[in-house]
């Protein structure tokens, strides 16, 4: 096995907590969101929408133009969401993002169905049974209809392989294809209410909330998915160096580049990465550090799960790299606790190495890595040199998991899980804990540290659900 020398870690790198801005930004972007709902509703009701609830037509009419009106600022909202903007990825998280960006996704998509079904129906007079009749004459007759259902489709498309159980059938390199179509679907699905919808047009207030409220989405994405990672990339010339075997079907590979420093990657984040090499270079990958950054190199550690990363074994030195990031709050940034407890499963247990590199520690015991593995733990050395050099305290946890509902080895015993961790770590309670690992997996630790008295708070997740 390769190891790296430890390296001091700059003092730029060492940011205090940040519990407070990110909790303002928080309740700033849900406030945000809920007026923004609340200001469309409240422009429905004033511009007719109560009063024509009187009627069984016009009550279909006016119902399917608020669910539209919501479904509009929800689709919106959810590509902000995902934009990977700065301030809100390290407010919330990319965890937490996607967990929200599912569920306004899933709500808009809802709403937008009932929007077209109620529209429908109130067109063609409350009769069901020209309901058929009347979206086809909407869909030719009206500007931006043609689009409008092109974009649904799409839609569509992307909320059923969202499903958990289509995406478990999915390999996450056809999932994420078919993800991007989100963007067409918004793109088709909404012009046709900045045409024609009289709730984007009966006032220069609400022309001019619609429009920036499309120009924040549309802009985030070109600036924060787009231009940002591309001009990163050319500055930062990144480039693969080697690619090393770690056992167990995973592979380690070592990066440079020019200015690494002004990344400010910390420990515990990822990246999102393209490497310039055959085929698939188009689909970004999203891998964690394993080794803190010193400015001068980064390293990743992937296991074989898909194409991606199957293919990172035949890379070659010197193969240039795409990278959109860092990314993530699996970093000291959001430490508030003296102590630290890292828990990590098989691979996952690459950001918590490069973690426990980073942390400050001042005394044996004050950070303590449980790690689990089913044959062989990865990077055994280098975790005994932070033991040695760091005072980092490793407790493995072999084996097979024993049960469905236990996130501990076969070879622990009887005890609960509960049980089992406070023995091996009695104050977890007064620690922050970094958690890592298959997403099952990691909301039974979650609920375990729970159950020990941890605060919420103080619990800081990465999952490597898709």
């Amino acid at each position: 096995m390769t190891t790296i020398q430890m390296q001091p870690v700059p003092a730029t790198h060492r940011a205090g907590p940040a519990r407070t801005p990110d909790r303002g930004v928080r309740l700033g972007a849900t406030t945000a969101l809920g007026a923004a709902l609340a200001l469309v509703t409240w422009w429905w009701a004033t511009g007719g929408g109560l009063g024509d609830l009187g009627g069984w037509e016009s009550g279909l009419t006016s119902t399917g133009r608020l669910t539209g009106l919501l479904a509009s600022v929800l689709l919106l909202a959810q590509v902000i969401l995902m934009a990977r903007l700065p301030l809100l990825e390290g407010a919330f998280g990319q965890d937490r993002l996607a967990q929200v960006h599912r569920l306004v996704g899933f709500t808009s998509f809802t709403l937008m169905i009932a929007h077209i079904g109620l529209i429908v129906w109130g067109y063609a007079a409350g009769d069901l049974l020209k309901a058929p009749g009347e979206t086809w004459d909407l869909t030719v007759d009206y500007p931006g209809m043609l689009l409008a259902v092109a974009g649904t489709f799409c839609l569509v498309m992307v909320v059923v392989t969202s499903i958990r159980a289509a995406r478990v059938r999915l390999r996450y390199e056809s999932w994420h294809l078919l993800h991007l179509y989100a963007y067409l679907g918004v793109g088709l699905a909404l012009p046709h209410q900045l045409w024609t919808g009289q709730e984007f047009l009966s006032s220069t207030a609400r022309t001019v909330f619609w429009w920036t409220l499309w120009a924040a989405a549309a802009g985030s994405v070109l600036v924060w998915r787009v231009a940002l990672p591309l001009w990163r990339s050319a500055r930062h010339h990144v480039r693969v160096t080697s690619v090393v075997s770690e056992g167990d079907g995973c592979v380690s590979v070592y990066l440079t580049g020019r200015d690494l420093d002004a990344l400010q990657a910390r420990a515990g984040q990822f990246f999102t990465w393209r490497f310039l090499a055959g085929t698939g270079w188009t689909r970004g990958h999203p891998y964690s550090l394993s080794a803190a950054p010193d400015g001068r190199s980064l390293r990743i550690t992937v296991k074989d799960l898909g194409d991606g990363s199957a293919a990172l074994r035949g890379v070659r030195p010197g193969t240039r790299v795409l990278v959109e990031g860092p990314f993530g709050r699996l970093s000291e940034r959001v430490r508030t606790r003296g102590k630290v407890a890292l828990i990590g499963a098989g691979v996952g247990v690459t950001p918590l190495r490069a973690l426990a590199e980073e942390l400050e520690q001042h005394r044996p015991g004050e950070v303590v890595l449980l790690h689990r593995f089913t044959d062989q733990p990865l990077f055994a050395r280098e975790l005994d040199t932070l033991a040695r050099e760091r005072g980092l305290t490793v407790v493995p946890l072999p084996g097979r998991r024993r049960a469905p509902d236990s996130w501990l080895g076969d070879g622990i015993g009887r005890v609960d899980d509960l049980t089992a961790l406070r023995a091996r770590v009695p104050d977890i309670a007064e620690r922050d804990v970094y958690v890592c690992g298959p997403e099952v997996w990691t909301g039974l630790v979650r609920r375990t540290l729970t159950a020990a008295g941890v605060p919420d708070g103080s619990i800081h997740t990465e999952t490597f659900g898709w």
